[in-house]
Order: C-alpha cells, then sequence, then structure tokens
C-alpha cells in the first residue's frame, strides 16, 4: 500500500496514456467487426469470405510492417525526455520518410502481384475475382496506412495517445458510413458492392493521414513536421533502423508462428479446428488492455531514462506490468466463470462451444503470465532494448510454444488444449527470463542516438 501511495503519480500517468491506447485499439477492432457484418449482410458470404482472405494478408503486412516503428517510439521518447527538441524532430521527419518508402513499395508489390498473392488460397474464381478486386483497392490505401503509423508512433513518443485515438475514431465513423452509401447505393452513390468497401477504406486512411499532417505540421508536444527533416540522413537512419528491425523480424517470426500452429490443429477435425479459430478471437481481444500499458511503458521508460531518472524507468516498468497482472487475474476469472457464454456470442453450435470450455478455462490462467510478457516487452523495447526482446520471444515462440504445440497435438492427442498448455509453459519460462533482464537494468546503458 506504502509503494502504491509513493508512486500515485506514475500510476497516474501510466493510466492516462494507456487508456486512449486501449479506446483505439478497441475501435479497430470494432470497426473490423462492423465491416464483416456489413459486408455479410449487404452483400453476400463469398463477399466476406474474398475480404476475408485479403485482409488476411493485409494484417500479416501490418503487424510486421508497423513494428517497424517501434524504434521512433523509444528514441523520440528518450529526446522528449531530454528535452533535445531539435533531434526529436529530426527523427519524426526521417521515421516518415522511411515509412513511405516502405509503403511505396508495399504498394507498388501489392498492386503487381495482388491476383498471385490471392491465389495462395485454394477457393472458387468468383471469390478470388472479388477477392483481387478487393486487394487491388485497398493496396492503394498502404502508403496512407504507413504514414499513419509513423505519426501515430511519433506522438506515443511524446506520451500523446490521445490523439491517435481520436484520429481513429473520426475515421472508423467515416469508413462505416463510406460503406454503407458505397456498398448499398443510397442517395447520389453507386453501388460498389464489395469494391465499395475497399474504397471506403482507402478514403478513411487517406483522410487519416490529412488528420495527421495537420497536427504535426502545427507542432504540438514540440513535435513537429519539417520538410527539411525529411531528407534522408544516416546519423539518424541509421540508429532508427537498428531499433526497428528487430522488432519487424520478432513480428514476422510471430506471425510465421500462429501459421505453423494453424497447420499443427488444422490435422483435427472441424469441431476443433472451428473452437480454435474462436477461442484466437477471443484471446486477442482480451490482451488488449495489456498492449495499451505496454505503449504506456515503452513511453514513459523512454522518457525516464531521457530525463537520466533511472529509478523512475525501473519503477514505470513494474507499476505497467503489475496493472497488466491486474486485468489478467480479472478477465481470467471472467473467462473461467462464464466460458460458454463468452463462446456463446460467436457460435450457437454446441458441439463448438463444449468443446471449448476446457481451454477457456486454461486460456484464463494464461491471461496473467500473457499480459506480463506483453508489458515487459514493451517497457524493454522503450529503452532500446529490442535486440534482447527479439531473441527471447522468437526462442519462446519457436523452441519452446510451436515444438510442444506439436509434440501435445500429434503425439499425445491432446487436442485444442494443447496450445495453450504450450503458450503457459513457453510464458512461465520467459516471463521469468524477461524480468530478470529488465531488473539487471542493463537497458539503461544503451545509447539510444
Amino acid at each position: 500500500m506504502n509503494y502504491i501511495k509513493k508512486n500515485k503519480q506514475l500510476i497516474k500517468s501510466v493510466l492516462s496514456i494507456s487508456l486512449p491506447a486501449i479506446g483505439e485499439m478497441s475501435l479497430n477492432t470494432l470497426v473490423g467487426i462492423a465491416d464483416t457484418l456489413m459486408i455479410s449482410y449487404f452483400i453476400s458470404a463469398e463477399a466476406l469470405t474474398a475480404a476475408g482472405y485479403a485482409n488476411q494478408i493485409f494484417f500479416t503486412i501490418i503487424f510486421v510492417f508497423s513494428s517497424f516503428n517501434v524504434g521512433a517510439t523509444a528514441m523520440i521518447s528518450r529526446n522528449y525526455g531530454e528535452k533535445n527538441y531539435s533531434r526529436l524532430n529530426q527523427i519524426l521527419g526521417q521515421n516518415m520518410t522511411l515509412n513511405i518508402v516502405i509503403g511505396m513499395i508495399i504498394m507498388l508489390l501489392s498492386l503487381t502481384f495482388g491476383h498471385q498473392f490471392m491465389k495462395i488460397f485454394d477457393t472458387s474464381r468468383s471469390i478470388l475475382n472479388m477477392g483481387t478486386s478487393y486487394f487491388n483497392i485497398v493496396s492503394y490505401s498502404l502508403v496512407f496506412m504507413f504514414i499513419s503509423f509513423a505519426a501515430a508512433a511519433s506522438l506515443r513518443g511524446v506520451s500523446d495517445t490521445r490523439t491517435p485515438m481520436l484520429i481513429t475514431l473520426i475515421t472508423n465513423i467515416l469508413n462505416i458510413i463510406g460503406n454503407y452509401v458505397l456498398m448499398t447505393g443510397f442517395w447520389i452513390f453507386p453501388n460498389m458492392g464489395i469494391d465499395g468497401a475497399a474504397v471506403s477504406t482507402t478514403l478513411s486512411r487517406l483522410i487519416g493521414v490529412l488528420l495527421y499532417a495537420f497536427v504535426l505540421l502545427n507542432g504540438r508536444h514540440h513535435l513537429k513536421l519539417l520538410y527539411k527533416n525529411l531528407r534522408a540522413s544516416t546519423d539518424i537512419l541509421k540508429p532508427l533502423w537498428n531499433f526497428s528491425y528487430t522488432a519487424g523480424i520478432e513480428q514476422l517470426l510471430m506471425q510465421v508462428s500462429f501459421v505453423a500452429v494453424s497447420v499443427i490443429i488444422s490435422s483435427l477435425d472441424t469441431t476443433s479446428e472451428a473452437a480454435f479459430r474462436i477461442l484466437l478471437n477471443i484471446e486477442s481481444l482480451s490482451f488488449m488492455p495489456a498492449i495499451g500499458f505496454s505503449i504506456a511503458a515503452a513511453s514513459l521508460v523512454g522518457k525516464s531514462l531521457g530525463e537520466q531518472d533511472q529509478e523512475k524507468a525501473l519503477h514505470t516498468g513494474y507499476i505497467s506490468c503489475g496493472l497488466g497482472i491486474i486485468w489478467g487475474i480479472f478477465i481470467g476469472l471472467i473467462f473461467a466463470l462464464f466460458p460458454s457464454q463468452i463462446i456463446g456470442f460467436f457460435t450457437n453450435d454446441r458441439d463448438i462451444i463444449n468443446a471449448s470450455i476446457s481451454t477457456m478455462l486454461l486460456a484464463g490462467l494464461d491471461q496473467p503470465f500473457l499480459g506480463f510478457i506483453i508489458i515487459i516487452s514493451g517497457a524493454l523495447r522503450g529503452a532500446g532494448d529490442t535486440k534482447s526482446v527479439m531473441v527471447l520471444n522468437s526462442f519462446r515462440l519457436w523452441v519452446v510454444f510451436v515444438p510442444l504445440c506439436y509434440i501435445f497435438v500429434t503425439f499425445l492427442g491432446m487436442g485444442i488444449i494443447s496450445v495453450w498448455v504450450s503458450e503457459l509453459c513457453a510464458l512461465i519460462i520467459f516471463n521469468f527470463i524477461l524480468f530478470k533482464r529488465f531488473q539487471s537494468e542493463k537497458w539503461s546503458n544503451i545509447d539510444i542516438n
């Protein structure tokens, strides 16, 4: 209790940064659900399948390449703490340039090979054609999306998570409105079917870029986008790349591990596979608050180190992890008390619900450990220790999690519960290792510039 009283202001700071970040992620999740329902209701199940396949590719791109902004958040937060606003704005400009270049490359590759990407999926010709059309239109929005990633990461570096949340709210509302008018032919607008959803997504992302440009050109929190800082400079780009590419590799290995586990689970019956997908969706929703606390930890740890306050950085990590564990215990209890009701939101198939209940109980047990590793990883990234996080989390996934999952499913016949048993084993081991890494304070000696 004395510890809480002593660090009351720090707890408030963590909450004030994390809550808008949680709101932003929740909005993105809700708009994804809204898109799914609208395509299903206004067009067809085939259109829903086509958009789903296209978005599966886009989500992989987003998860991997948005991670390249981890270095920008860490470097900006450190310089913000040091009150080195000139270098802070140089980092903003260079990271924006890096994201524009990556966005243009990915956009051109997507437009060139969109049809080939969609042919990865074994599906009917009509779904392939709809999916390719949707994919090609959304590809034009990729450069806008990458610019937004850079802007949001920079704002988080100066502890501003409210602005990204508000911009996300505005663009998501516009996206839903655009979906409706372009998928139904409302009033003067054409009925474009599934292409209408793609056009709406692209236009809403363009508007998001314009809103971020307005904020950054006006210089909030000493963060101002200047043309001179957009010119490439190895002095900034080199450390920015060094701190960012490791997060991209980590996320790529994580996404591939999910694919590997999906392949392992695909050997089971249809009911088990459906239950696995539903449980993954439930878990992805459950740890959003942990990601919010992770963003707060990264921002405040970096800022504290910039202020030469190592003790504050250490306690920021501890407090963020503590809040994440509290959330994990709470949501874990919800999983344990209402498993069938939660699964029932996603399906009314009694066989799937029955197949999921025991796994839900174990997933609830995983929650505090899962929240902890997400947040402690964020705190280390904020300190610039991105390589250690990449190596340790990669070992967690590929040395423990995936091999154990394969053994439990293939040789022990444990079914879908294997995934969460494997996850729990991996989390217990690597939570301890990552905690010891953070506790050692070796990250305090990393030169982030």
